[in-house]
């Protein structure tokens, strides 16, 4: 597998990890300090849609980081469309947890703002890279199991 699509999936976990752990410990800090901005009950949206950010930007991040190790430690089992699958999980990665961050910035009456339409389309990318993953898990795992071909299995 190609040391790019490694790297740029090591290097894009690293950055989400960067992003979305002073995104916990600032969400942490508002609460210790009992900031109402972000404690009030009537922020009670926000505060959910910002704690589904950062969640879900750790998550991406370690998903990132395994993604780039698999490609490194096992090729064979790399997506046929590597760059695509990458593309998809960085997708994913910026609009889960945009999507909830941005629908805590403003929202109406307990419901998130607008940028949460930005969720599904990221929970859609996302499930396009992990089942791609999969089936190529699962195939090389097949392959594995029944070694190479025979002179038996040979067609004449």
């Amino acid at each position: 597998m190609s040391d790019l699509s490694t790297s740029r999936a090591l290097r894009t976990g690293w950055i989400l990890l960067a992003i979305s752990l002073p995104l916990g410990v600032t969400l942490e800090a508002l609460h210790g300090f009992k900031v109402r901005f972000y404690l009030d009950t009537s922020n009670e949206t926000r505060r959910l849609m910002w704690t589904l950010a950062h969640a879900h930007g750790i998550g991406l991040a370690l998903v990132h980081v395994v993604f780039g190790l698999m490609l490194r430690a096992v090729p064979e089992t790399a997506p046929r469309n590597v760059p695509l699958t990458s593309t998809a999980l960085i997708l994913a990665s910026v609009l889960l947890p945009g999507g909830f961050f941005l629908g805590g910035i403003a929202f109406y009456a307990g419901d998130p703002g607008v940028g949460i339409a930005l969720v599904p389309v990221g929970a859609a990318a996302l499930l396009y890279a992990l089942f791609s993953i999969a089936r190529q898990v699962t195939n090389a795992r097949r392959a594995a199991l029944s070694g190479p071909p025979t002179r038996h299995d040979r067609r004449p």
